[in-house]
């Protein structure tokens, strides 16, 4: 292979996971005419169509699609290798990038990464918040963040924070002329604030066990969310019944502000884990990031 295929691939690449010579172009620091003569020279050498090209889009054809799958990685891993060579200068540098819940970026990440950064000023964190199941691989994320049962047996997890538990909770008003609900089915008679997760593509069910017995319960309300904060508020504001991670209710539950129910029936469950791939080979700035997140009791 000459030094001009490999840098051809790398703009392919690029283009193709873009889906925009404007976009690829600025990233590579090429202008797009440029951009556009080094992928038609590609494919005249390959004697393949690798994009179809509109006037509004550019997307890989079939022949596109195998090369961005067999060839991305290997880059990647090229890239990957080049930046550990940092280990060599003592000091771990780049940039890192991470998919999270708001939760646990909230509670986890950012407390511990936080106090990581000042001594490592080399490297570089991006973190996402994304309730999506994320395909960190095709997404080019270094790692994300999951509960333990989530997590693909062909990652490797690291455990970051301790056992989690949600909570049912409604603020006085709102029990004030309403029963309480001692079971979760019962929770269909109420106002609930709903979450809406991008990967269900609809409300999200609440999850309940007791003595081995699971249960999804499909709730309605006047209000859905796709955050936290909005939900605790609406919480407090008596609009309804919301199901919230325990620790972030703690407080209100001790002050009165809000009640719980079904507490027997939120058992806790496997806290936050960071995954990432089997085969991936770390630099030094992805160690100094995982140790600093790794969960000590």
């Amino acid at each position: 292979m000459q030094k001009r295929d490999l840098a051809d691939l790398q703009s392919f690449v690029v283009v193709a996971r873009e889906r925009s010579f404007t976009k690829a172009a600025a990233k590579l620091g090429v202008s797009q005419s440029a951009l556009s003569h080094m992928m038609r020279e590609l494919e005249e050498r390959l004697g393949l169509r690798l994009l179809t090209r509109t006037t509004r889009s550019v997307a890989p054809t079939e022949a596109g699609e195998r090369l961005l799958r067999t060839v991305g990685p290997r880059l990647e891993e090229i890239d990957a290798e080049l930046t550990s060579l940092s280990d060599l200068r003592g000091k771990p540098a780049g940039t890192v990038r991470i998919t999270a819940g708001e939760h646990a970026a909230q509670t986890v990440l950012w407390p511990k990464l936080s106090k990581l950064l000042p001594h490592y000023p080399d490297i570089k964190l991006e973190v996402i918040v994304d309730y999506g199941l994320r395909d960190i691989v095709a997404e080019r994320y270094d790692a994300g963040v999951r509960s333990g049962e989530q997590i693909a047996k062909d990652m490797i997890a690291v455990r970051i924070g301790p056992d989690l538990r949600m909570a049912v909770v409604g603020a006085p008003s709102y029990f004030a002329n309403r029963p309480r609900p001692k079971i979760p089915q019962d929770l269909t008679a109420h106002t609930c604030i709903n979450l809406r997760l991008p990967t269900y593509g609809s409300v999200y069910a609440w999850e309940f066990e007791k003595g081995g017995r699971e249960m999804k319960v499909h709730v309605e309300g006047q209000l859905t969310f796709n955050n936290l904060a909005l939900r605790i508020d609406a919480a407090l504001a008596g609009c309804g019944i919301a199901y919230l991670p325990e620790d972030q209710v703690r407080g209100h539950l001790g002050e009165g502000r809000l009640i719980r129910v079904l507490t027997d029936w939120c058992p806790p469950y496997s806290g936050y884990h960071l995954y990432y791939p089997s085969r991936r080979h770390s630099s030094a700035a992805f160690a100094a990031v995982v140790e600093a997140l790794r969960y000590r009791k």
